[in-house]
């Protein structure tokens, strides 16, 4: 049996927050402002995952309003996920990931990024890919006040 997830988020990005992307931290003056440590993209994964796997979302595992969760890591809730879902027997195929941030660029932690992703994943480098678009200068993507991420999970079992 194959399944597909999509996961989405979407975090305003503030001053006085780190910028973390799947598990990395880039550095840049602004960061995610999320009841969690706000990694856009972990959260993504992890909505895709659950989605795939039929066993929630993201919000019922981790309600923002239960203050436990408060600056919680987000590759800390992904790992909780995943061994829920890899106890119900399934396994990725692969995780096909999209960042839209305007600033800063992407691309030179895009290999940190994929490598923490298949760490927290217990995959390989080659199952997981994430890409980066910017805002054209449109929206609160675009003005740089907000980031964005997608994601989709093939599982199999």
């Amino acid at each position: 049996m194959i399944r597909v997830g999509l996961g989405y988020d979407l975090h305003r990005l503030v001053e006085g927050r780190k910028l973390i992307l799947g598990g990395v931290e880039i550095p840049f003056e602004k960061g995610e402002d999320g009841h969690s440590d706000g990694d856009v993209l972990l959260h993504a994964i992890t909505d895709a995952v659950l989605g795939a796997s039929g066993l929630g979302d993201i919000g019922s595992f981790f309600p923002p309003e239960d203050d436990k969760w408060k600056d919680a890591d987000s590759a800390f809730l992904l790992g909780s996920v995943l061994e829920k879902v890899y106890k119900e027997g399934w396994k990725i195929e692969n995780l096909d990931c999209v960042i839209k941030l305007e600033k800063p660029k992407f691309i030179p932690f895009r290999n940190d990024v994929i490598k923490s992703i298949a760490k927290i994943c217990n995959i390989q480098d080659s199952q997981v890919f994430v890409k980066a678009k910017t805002g054209e200068k449109l929206g609160d993507v675009g003005r740089g006040d907000a980031i964005e991420a997608m994601c989709t999970c093939l599982l199999s079992k």
